[in-house]
């Protein structure tokens, strides 16, 4: 169930609403066509950091078949960079 607000939400009070209570009625559906020519890019000239990460999220990227947990995350991150660079 999606509903329209009656005011702008801020991004702490859209993270605190449940899923079945967010507006998704201005995103696109994203069906495999979208996801067919996605790559994952694995750039070179990394820098050592440590980062605090939920539990959860980091045992869900150690335990994916593929070795190398922290390029995927890095990965991820970048994909996230890039895709908020357009707009």
């Amino acid at each position: 169930m999606t509903q329209h607000y009656k005011k702008e939400l801020s991004l702490e009070e859209l993270a605190a609403l449940p899923d079945d209570q967010i507006d998704h009625s201005d995103g696109p559906e994203l069906g495999v066509e979208f996801w067919k020519n996605a790559r994952l890019v694995m750039p070179e000239g990394k820098e050592k950091v440590s980062i605090r990460l939920d539990k959860d999220i980091l045992e869900w990227f150690r335990a994916q078949k593929d070795k190398g947990y922290q390029s995927r995350i890095n990965a991820v991150l970048r994909a996230y960079v890039e895709a908020h660079k357009a707009g």
